[in-house]
């Protein structure tokens, strides 16, 4: 079982537009589509879709469109019943492929139903196999939310506290390196600009343009006390790096429909791989493909075997991942 925590979840939005968009100007949309996601929720539509055994965990009433809409799909998921609606997020998708985000900030959380979302993952995560922290967090939630969290499921369930895996960004993301190793979580997923960020040298588009420098600032994330880093990478794939070393992996050249939810869809694809036993680097290969179809599906569409190309990805040993200093 694959737990998947999303506490700030949205309604994804997606309009598809014919042109490039032109700020300040009236323009018609060919298509929009609309789904319950936010990070942790696609994750767990992935694993669902490909058979896997997963349930979301997210705040929402009953009656929010969001949470309605996954009773509507037959999603497995578990609520904390809050009283403010859930947010919003838009996406303006150009026909190249390039997206614009509009994501609003969603219902705030107070301190008594952090502790009631902590005690709902705990009863749900005890005897999992992992569980997956993913996305922003809603307003005046303090931003060690996921490291406090971390730290207090493995204290509390000991050896049935499952692997974590945390995919976020921002303060939340540095918070995770800010404290003792019970804080660290198994699995790192960064971008290449989140990366740079925890690693705290190069750019974003050097890492992208380097998949040496890349992995080395993963690295120093296990220096640190990661247990793993899968990065991914644009265009050029995605990097895991783990302690028994480190693989690149990447796709023939695709043409991008939309690169909402490519991540999640990343994540889903290495769970998946990793639940049925696969190596690294088939873990990797798996991330990859999952991640590029993604990219070729409109809106947030979460891909499903069907749509995968693994033999289309290529996975390659590194040889070192020193060298970084910037």
């Amino acid at each position: 079982m694959i737990i998947t925590l999303t506490a700030n979840p949205a309604l994804d939005k997606t309009i598809e537009l014919g042109e490039p968009l032109a700020p300040g100007a009236v323009q018609r949309a060919v298509a929009s589509h609309v789904q319950a996601a936010g990070k942790g929720v696609n994750v767990s539509r992935a694993i669902a879709a490909a058979g896997g055994a997963t349930l979301a965990v997210l705040p929402g009433a009953s009656t929010d469109p969001l949470v309605t809409a996954l009773a509507h799909d037959q999603l497995a998921h578990r609520n904390l019943p809050i009283a403010e609606a859930l947010r919003t997020n838009t996406t303006l998708t150009d026909p190249d492929g390039t997206t614009t985000k509009i994501n609003e900030p969603g219902p705030a959380l107070d301190a008594q139903q952090l502790a009631e979302l902590g005690e709902l993952v705990a009863e749900e995560a005890a005897g999992a196999s992992w569980l997956v922290m993913a996305g922003s967090l809603p307003p005046g939630v303090p931003a060690g939310f996921y490291a406090q969290l971390t730290a207090k499921l493995r204290a509390a369930l000991g050896a049935k506290c499952p692997k974590i895996a945390v995919d976020t960004s921002g303060a939340p993301l540095l918070e995770l390196f800010a404290h003792g190793q019970q804080h660290i979580p198994d699995l790192v997923k960064p971008n290449a600009e989140e990366l740079a960020q925890l690693a705290g040298c190069y750019s974003e588009a050097a890492l992208e343009g380097s998949i040496e420098l890349a992995a080395g600032c993963a690295q120093q994330l296990l220096d640190r006390g990661a247990g793993a880093v899968l990065a991914t990478l644009g265009a050029q794939g995605a990097l895991l790096v783990t302690k028994q070393g480190a693989w690149h992996g990447s796709h023939t050249p695709i043409i991008p429909r939309s690169t909402v939810g490519a991540g999640d869809s990343s994540l889903a694809g290495y769970l998946l791989a990793d639940a049925a036993g696969a190596s690294a680097p088939e873990r990797l290969r798996n991330a990859v493909a999952y991640g590029a179809a993604a990219t070729q599906l409109p809106g947030s569409t979460i891909p499903t075997e069907s749509d995968l190309t693994a033999g289309a990805v290529t996975v390659s040993e590194l040889t070192s991942t020193q060298g970084t200093e910037s």
